[in-house]
């Protein structure tokens, strides 16, 4: 009998209970009545550093990642992305881009580039067959259509899904986001959520 799928979702709010917060939720209900099983990561709860920009990690060629100097959690949270079949990524858009919790994860994730020192720019390191379904989620208080052309989070968060998956993610947009102190979601975006959901355990 095969092992049921695994989802992990790693969560950059700062506030549990809101909008981010109930569409990861939304996703990973649906992924749950598909069979699989999900683990969620609120990333504001992590031990997580800065990236010192030592490039240690990026000097030695071969597949997977390379090895931070860094002694955080880093290492164990990616050993348990590793042990998962699909990945979410969501966060709210603060002053145009991720929180600073999303960020400062997604800026330890240059240990799966290749950097040597003398190369002008950091590639990819191989997946060796390795390949993850991704899902990027993202809210805003402006409309969605508004933020696209003016904002670089999109790229940022399918770049980072990228590096843990090997392979494009889907995307979940949510805009206007901040109408009132506590946004609900609208059914609209709650049965996206869960068709997302449903295609990650697929």
């Amino acid at each position: 009998m095969s092992q049921p799928k695994r989802i992990i979702a790693l969560v950059g709010t700062y506030r549990k209970g809101g909008v981010i917060d109930s569409a990861v939720g939304e996703v990973l209900k649906a992924v749950r009545e598909g069979g699989a099983e999900t683990t969620t990561v609120y990333l504001i709860d992590e031990d997580i550093e800065f990236c010192t920009n030592c490039r240690r990690c990026t000097q030695e060629p071969g597949d997977g990642r390379g090895v931070c100097p860094t002694k955080d959690g880093m290492a164990a949270l990616l050993d348990l992305i590793d042990r998962h079949d699909a990945v979410v990524l969501a966060s709210p858009m603060n002053f145009f881009t991720v929180t600073a919790v999303m960020k400062r994860f997604i800026e330890r994730l240059v240990c799966f580039s290749y950097w040597p020192w003398g190369a002008g720019i950091p590639k990819a390191r191989p997946y060796a067959g390795r390949r993850k379904q991704g899902l990027v989620i993202i809210s805003t208080a402006a409309p969605s259509l508004m933020i696209m052309p003016f904002s670089h989070i999109a790229k940022i968060m399918k770049a980072a899904a990228l590096l843990l998956c090997g392979q494009k993610p889907k995307m979940l947009w949510i805009g206007l986001a901040a109408m009132e102190e506590h946004t609900v979601l609208s059914d609209k975006i709650k049965a996206k959520a869960r068709r997302l959901g449903r295609d990650l355990v697929r």
